[in-house]
């Protein structure tokens, strides 16, 4: 006879609440980023989806661009809106008012990557060929 848990109020699964704050877009990113040691509680290194965080922990989340560090301060049965999502953190390394967040950049051209869109092309080959007088 097997019995399901109970959820507990006091603490939930890592993965789970990543994904109830919206800090990744599917429950498997959540749990591929609890389980490849880019997230520490406490300063420890959280090599496992279901470890547990309680009221009060300090998850300190590596993504590729940024860094955010975060107090756990409520947990959530269901994944809701971005609001609601805010309400499960208190942000410990704040953005400066009227800053851009980190994961949108103000400057399009401040990330060269990608091919180039119509018009650069134009550009890159009227530099090329010497016109510069065309480039613009």
């Amino acid at each position: 006879m097997t019995h399901a848990r109970e959820p507990r109020p006091d603490r939930q699964r890592i993965d789970r609440w990543l994904w109830h704050a919206r800090l990744a877009r599917t429950r498997s990113a959540a749990q591929a980023l609890a389980t490849s040691g880019q997230v520490r509680v406490n300063r420890e290194r959280s090599e496992s989806a279901s470890r547990a965080v309680k009221l009060g922990d300090v998850l300190t989340v590596a993504f590729p661009t940024f860094v955010r560090v975060l107090r756990v301060t409520g947990f959530s049965e269901r994944r809701g809106s971005a609001t609601d999502a805010g309400r499960l953190y208190e942000d410990l390394a704040p953005r400066a008012p009227g800053t851009a967040s980190p994961e949108v950049s103000e400057d399009p051209m401040s990330d060269p990557g990608g091919r180039p869109d119509k018009h650069a092309r134009k550009d890159l080959i009227a530099l090329k060929r010497g016109n510069d007088e065309d480039a613009g």
